[in-house]
């Protein structure tokens, strides 16, 4: 049986506030109730949004919690090199392109189509730049995603490692491209069965950004892959993401884990709790009071004892859940 590996993934971008502290608490739980290992990455990938010193904050807001990873924390910052080596073979198999198209051109383009941005939704990019590049801005590079490789064998990975610098990814030629055929389909471990359509939803969606920064989703696939990770359990806003991260998996020839995405935590607006929604700095003069509100949020019954002996608890009520 494949040895469990899960991780939590923070953002620098401010500390550690409720709606955070669940998902790091979930997949805490997760692991130790899978008597997995239990990963740390700094998603400091978006630099120009990242707060210096905030990555420490964030370690010590876990420590106090008790929540303290198996192996030394990674940090996306540091991994450009293999960012590239993944876009490079997506270029080479003719499933990632250039695109100069500023927003404003998108907009345009889908105007003159009658189409425009759903509420609430994002703006689909139209395929304008899959023929050659439009447009006069710095390119964005895109993963076509009215393609798919059927039967891509999986990359060798080394498990449960702080990832490598490089990871061997599927050269099979982009001859084995077809068409893409309905949605992304996958089984959500509490939302069950889930769906979405990207080339309908999103379109090509951007890899790399014309600041040079890589995407969060090209990212958070090729780590996940290098170090190992089994078990992805983060916050129920993500799960749109999935189906994209899917796709590039599929492209890159990397195995797809398994996907658990917890309740929310939401503001006094009903919204998600985020730092643009209010969201203060957990306080932490006291962490089994704060641990105590996560674990209602994830239905675990409140514990009055130590903080050691709250997560041993919790563990074993996990279990039963999940």
């Amino acid at each position: 049986m494949t040895h469990y590996t899960g991780r939590f993934a923070p953002s620098p971008t401010g500390p550690l506030h409720a709606g955070s502290l669940v998902a790091a608490l979930a997949s805490w739980l997760d692991a130790r109730a899978h008597q997995g290992t239990w990963l740390v990455r700094i998603e400091d990938v978006d630099t120009p949004r990242c707060l210096a010193g905030m990555d420490q904050t964030i370690l010590q807001q876990l420590a106090l919690c008790g929540l303290h990873p198996d192996q030394p924390v990674l940090y996306q910052s540091r991994r450009a090199d293999a960012y590239q080596q993944a876009l490079d073979a997506l270029v080479q198999r003719g499933l990632a392109y250039a695109c100069g198209c500023s927003r404003r051109k998108i907009e345009a383009t889908l105007a003159q189509h009658g189409a425009g941005k759903p509420r609430h939704g994002e703006l689909i990019y139209p395929g304008t730049c899959r023929a050659g590049r439009h447009g006069t801005q710095a390119p964005a590079w895109r993963l076509r995603t009215d393609v798919y490789i059927r039967n891509m064998p999986l990359a060798p990975i080394n498990k449960a490692l702080v990832a490598p610098d490089s990871i061997v990814f599927s050269t099979l030629p982009a001859a084995t491209a077809e068409p893409i055929v309905g949605p992304i389909t996958w089984s959500d471990r509490r939302l069950g069965t889930q769906q979405q359509d990207v080339a309908a939803t999103v379109g090509d969606f951007v890899v790399k950004r014309s600041d040079a920064c890589f995407a969060y989703q090209l990212a958070v696939v090729v780590d996940d892959a290098a170090q190992g990770t089994t078990n992805v359990v983060r916050g129920e806003d993500l799960t749109d993401n999935t189906a994209r991260q899917i796709l590039l998996q599929r492209a890159l020839g990397l195995p797809t884990p398994r996907y658990l995405h917890t309740p929310l935590v939401l503001g006094a607006n009903g919204e998600k709790l985020s730092k643009q929604n209010g969201a203060v700095a957990l306080d932490l003069q006291q962490p089994l009071c704060a641990l105590n509100a996560a674990a209602q949020v994830l239905g675990l019954a409140a514990c009055t004892s130590t903080v050691p002996q709250a997560l041993l608890a919790w563990t074993r009520q996990w279990k039963t859940l999940w």
